[in-house]
């Protein structure tokens, strides 16, 4: 079977955005309508509160997060090999493994794993010497030794258990064999009638008549009233003798203890590692709710189908989703700098010089003659206003403003209104924590061997803002370490006034800022008067900086 899904997926960065968030919906919506396949938009972080508004206004659900998009155990093939009783005979699993070509067996009851039972298994029991008690010791039912034998039940119940006695061969004798039978045994034994006499009387448990000889009715009624269970098998005795030990359970050879196990959502490369330590065939596979669901080797791995992804808004590896170097990537549709994506094979790569991912793909949805209806019309010009700051960013181009004012009327929303409710709604942070705030919209970057973050808030409000900065500063140095950087960078960012205060952290962060845009350092912080694009304004000041 193969679990892998045929989901591909379409998902912004961390730390997402409205453009971010916009741009997988709709393009997840695009591409299932001119593909027929299923695209799902997902999200590789939590939203931030101008995203929920812009949602909610369209009635739009919010897409599943997803932590990382390496390959998982459900991604592979999973064979299903199915759960068997631990009640079956040992040639019972040895039969099915032959035509399954399989290995291993897992044993299960209401699909939950109880153990396993290897080919190994099977082989060391017909080779081990057991004592003559050990049919009784593995509480053998009659109805697996019919099975075991091609036998017939004369006389017995062949759901009852043979759990007392020894099993022999009454090869001697009647009158020896008085010297050996006890009481419970299981005698095998041929056609003589004084055999199965002194067999019955002497409280056998059970006979077994070799070579499909006839049972009198006298020895049939003696043994009804004795209690003793008579099975007609047409094998001779040196076959019986060799096949009755296969009739015992499973159970009593199975592995019950410290089961190897891997759940569906298990990643790859965690159980490429167990896998290399552990002599196992086969491991059984269970979902997330502890049910069986098959079995997977190492083989298996050999033909895994990795997750296919489209990414958005985003083509730096340090602002991608998790696992993202263990994905197929599929296309990449941005507005950025180039960054450090790299991938196996050619692909789709749209990149234009606007000021909003969400207006590439209104273009591609008119270029596709695909009809935008009024929820894919608002998220789409929403995440325009957003990234432009309602055309006030230095990025906005008139092709941005020209597929914002077509958005707003499929919408049916005034631009400036609505701009003015979605900043106020993104812009109420007086509940968040400091951590919170800075996750709003944080990017990685990296310049050779520099790396540095950079976060951002927009708001209307100016004491807002300051009360933000006052927080934001002290959480700046436990954002330094958590992310290994060189430099963090946060912009406070006014809409009305169209400028930044910016607050910083790290080794020679103050003096690269201060040589970039020629200001200095006032109380902590440094004004960027006409500064309100990361991308296409603090950006390349900083990477220009850097490379003097």
């Amino acid at each position: 079977m193969t679990n892998h899904s045929k989901k591909i997926y379409v998902i912004g960065h961390k730390n997402p955005d409205t453009d971010s968030i916009c741009s997988a919906i709709a393009y997840a919506n695009l591409k299932s309508k001119i593909t027929g396949k299923e695209y799902v938009a997902r999200r590789a972080g939590q939203i931030n509160a101008e995203t929920q508004f812009v949602l909610g206004r369209f009635n739009v659900a919010m897409p599943e997060y997803i932590a990382d998009v390496g390959t998982q155990v459900k991604d592979i093939e999973i064979r299903e090999t199915a759960g068997v009783s631990r009640h079956i005979s040992l040639k019972k699993a040895w039969t099915l493994m032959r035509e399954q070509k399989v290995v291993t067996l897992p044993i299960t009851e209401d699909n939950k794993l109880e153990g396993i039972i290897t080919i190994g298994d099977i082989t060391t029991s017909y080779m081990e010497v057991y004592d003559s008690k050990i049919l009784s010791e593995a509480k053998t039912s009659y109805a697996n030794i019919l099975e075991t034998l091609d036998g017939e039940m004369l006389v017995g119940d062949e759901n009852s258990i043979f759990d007392k006695g020894k099993v022999l061969i009454a090869a001697a004798n009647p009158d020896l064999m008085e010297n050996y039978i006890n009481e419970h045994d299981l005698v095998i034994l041929g056609n003589r009638y004084e055999s199965q006499l002194c067999a019955i009387e002497m409280k056998a448990g059970c006979i077994i008549v070799c070579e499909g000889a006839k049972v009198s009715m006298t020895i049939k009624k003696l043994a009804e009233d004795k209690g003793c269970t008579i099975i007609s098998t047409p094998h001779d005795t040196y076959t019986v003798a060799r096949l009755i030990n296969q009739s015992m359970p499973i159970e009593h050879f199975m592995i019950r203890d410290n089961l190897l196990t891997f759940r569906t959502d298990a990643f790859i490369d965690e159980i490429k590692v167990v896998m290399a330590k552990q002599r196992n065939r086969d491991f059984p596979i269970l979902d997330n709710k502890g049910n069986y669901r098959g079995m997977i080797s190492r083989r298996n791995l050999l033909n895994m189908q990795r997750k296919q992804v489209i990414l958005v808004d985003h083509n730096e590896k340090a602002q991608a989703v998790d696992g993202i170097d263990d994905a197929e990537i599929l296309e990449i549709i941005d507005h950025h700098r180039l960054g450090t994506i790299e991938t196996m094979k050619p692909v789709f790569f749209r990149n234009m010089p606007l000021g909003c991912t969400s207006t590439i793909i209104y273009m591609m949805y008119k270029e596709n003659g695909v009809e935008i209806d009024k929820k894919i019309a608002g998220l789409l010009c929403s995440a325009i206003l957003s990234d432009t700051l309602m055309y006030r960013s230095p990025t906005c181009t008139e092709i941005d403003r020209a597929a914002a004012e077509e958005l707003a009327k499929i919408a049916g929303i005034e631009v400036e209104k609505y701009a003015s409710e979605m900043f106020e709604a993104g812009s109420n942070l007086k509940t968040m924590t400091a951590e919170e705030i800075f996750y709003q919209d944080f990017k990685r970057f990296s310049v050779g061997d520099i790396t540095f973050g950079v976060g951002q808030i927009n708001s209307l409000n100016e004491v807002e803002l300051l009360d933000i900065k006052t927080r934001l500063i002290p959480h700046l140095d436990k954002a330094l370490h958590e992310h290994g950087v060189d430099m963090i960078f946060f912009m406070l960012t006014n809409i009305i006034n169209e400028s930044t205060e910016l607050i910083y952290i790290g080794n020679n962060a103050k003096e690269l800022i201060e040589n970039a845009f020629h200001v200095k350092e006032v109380e902590h912080s440094i004004s960027l008067q006409g500064v309100v694009s990361r991308k296409k304004q603090l950006i390349p000041a900083i990477v220009a900086s850097i490379q003097e």
